[in-house]
């Protein structure tokens, strides 16, 4: 095949160029044209042999170029297609390219020949100009969304950021940024999140991604202003080099949130309380009547014995309604529950992972954010059977109650910790919900089961007497720890699949 290749001469090579080819004396006239030059510049071969290249130069540019070409013999060089290696010659129709040309000098029997190869360059210019057209899209596109872009620089331990940036971060006029008077900008008390997203990120097992909101303090005037920010991590040899990304303000839509939300639970409330309100009312419908009897049969009997004129047989038969009418109310109030429960329960293998994950989710679109997640979770764990959708409001509410508890104190970190450990001898899981705010009083410890028992201000008492309700319908248990310490702990149990 090398044998083969070396027996190609300079012909075949130059009629089989993808590039227009000229090959010229030291003269400055044409020896020969390739196929691809001869359709460029319009002529056959036979007309351009012997054609001064002056003649294909566009009038305006021919001083230049004779300048250029003397030049150029006087110390022949190679000089590649580049940036200022332009000509603009004219193709038989009078037509002006604009060429980017490379020459080559070749010596042959002592005689100097240049090979010129070019190339259109209206082609780069187009997609010169359509590159500025772009990135001016871009600009008003980042300009009308207001856009801030960063990158943080780990080696150096720098952040480059743009106009919009240091607008958001208050007063810094440098385009670099060191990035600890970075961070020092950053809400104390969404740095420790942020960091482990940054963390999670550079982890070369992780694809990158950067996603949080977190907090700015204007060092100015002391404004909070909410950032969003997503970015990339891009690696060089399997370690973290950048970190790339773009970030907005997002304060109004907080704030329009934080306003949704509150409407959200007055209307929640309210709902709770309609709901409390039907079905005490239910209940004390379905018990009034036993309750009434039970209450009539124990007069009898007290007045009976009070007279010293009751029998054995009329004692009896008081006694007997009694305990007919209790039973009458016991079944009343379980045809009730049945039919609030409406059907049989349905359950279903779960992951608690999944799950617990789909709560945290659903608390923090909900408004609840502004806490750390810790989570410990055994790794290959076992599913669970359950109704999904019922362990995930208990979930739910158990996130919500101790978020709302935290908030009542002032604590510089809210975590909230979520463990599930396994009862081996018992097959089954039980899930632990910790915070770290006030914790429970003993008379709330207590009573804290009791329907209608509540320690805040807007609840109505039912949250925890239906999530225990809901936990024991899936065949587990739900109670709180009494000597937990700090903030109050949860626990419940379910049954793995068996």
């Amino acid at each position: 095949m090398i044998a083969s290749v070396k027996g190609l001469n300079f012909s075949t090579v130059f009629d089989a160029a993808a590039d227009a080819m000229l090959l010229a004396e030291h003269t400055g006239h044409i020896v020969t044209a390739n196929p691809i030059a001869q359709r460029l510049l319009g002529y056959t071969e036979a007309e351009l042999k012997g054609l001064a290249i002056e003649m294909l130069i566009s009038p305006r540019y021919r001083k230049q170029y004779r300048y250029y070409q003397k030049l150029f013999l006087s110390k022949p060089a190679k000089r590649p297609m580049s940036a200022g290696n332009e000509l603009v010659a004219l193709n038989r129709e009078g037509k002006e390219l604009l060429l980017d040309i490379s020459l080559t000098p070749m010596e042959v029997r002592e005689k100097l020949y240049t090979l010129i190869i070019f190339n259109v360059a209206n082609r780069r210019l187009d997609t010169e100009e359509a590159l500025r057209a772009s990135e001016e899209r871009l600009r008003l596109a980042k300009q009308a969304a207001g856009l801030g872009i960063f990158d943080y620089d780990f080696k150096h331990n720098i952040v480059y950021w743009d106009k919009q940036m240091r607008k958001f971060w208050g007063k810094y006029s440098d385009k670099t940024v060191s990035y600890e008077e970075f961070v020092a900008a950053i809400h104390p008390d969404d740095r420790e999140a942020r960091q482990a997203a940054i963390n999670k990120a550079m982890d070369p097992a992780s694809n990158g991604e950067f996603k949080l909101q977190y907090r700015v303090i204007n060092p100015v005037n002391g404004a909070e202003r909410w950032i969003s920010a997503r970015g990339r991590v891009y690696f060089e040899g399997g370690n973290p080099h950048r970190l790339i990304g773009v970030t907005r303000d997002i304060t109004e839509q907080r704030n329009i949130q934080k306003k949704l939300q509150l409407q959200r639970d007055e209307t929640e409330s309210i709902l709770k309380q309609q709901v409390a309100a039907r079905t005490a009312s239910a209940i004390a419908h379905e018990l009034n009547q036993p309750l009434a009897a039970i209450s009539a049969y124990s007069e009898v009997v007290l007045h009976a014995l009070n007279t010293n004129s009751f029998s054995a047989g009329n004692l009896r038969r008081a006694l007997q309604g009694c305990v007919e009418q209790a039973q009458r109310a016991g079944r009343s109030l379980h045809e009730l529950l049945a039919f609030l429960q409406k059907g049989e329960l349905v359950t279903e293998h779960s992951n608690l992972a999944e799950v617990i994950q789909e709560a945290l989710n659903i608390v923090y679109d909900d408004g609840y954010g502004g806490f750390h997640p810790v989570l410990r979770l055994q790794e290959n764990l076992p599913a669970v059977q359950c109704n999904r959708t019922q362990v995930r409001k208990v979930l739910v509410n158990l996130f919500r109650n101790a978020v709302e508890a935290m908030r009542a104190v002032d604590s510089p970190v809210l975590s909230i910790t979520t463990e599930v450990q396994t009862i081996n001898d018992k097959e089954m899981a039980t899930v632990i919900v910790q915070d770290n705010g006030p914790g429970l009083d003993q008379i709330a410890i207590k009573r804290i089961f009791e329907p209608f028992f509540t320690t805040k201000p807007s609840g109505i008492g039912m949250g925890l007497v239906i999530s225990r309700a809901l936990i024991e319908a899936n065949g587990g248990q739900l109670w709180v720890d009494f000597d937990a310490k700090p903030g109050a702990k949860f626990l419940f149990t379910l049954p793995f699949v068996t």
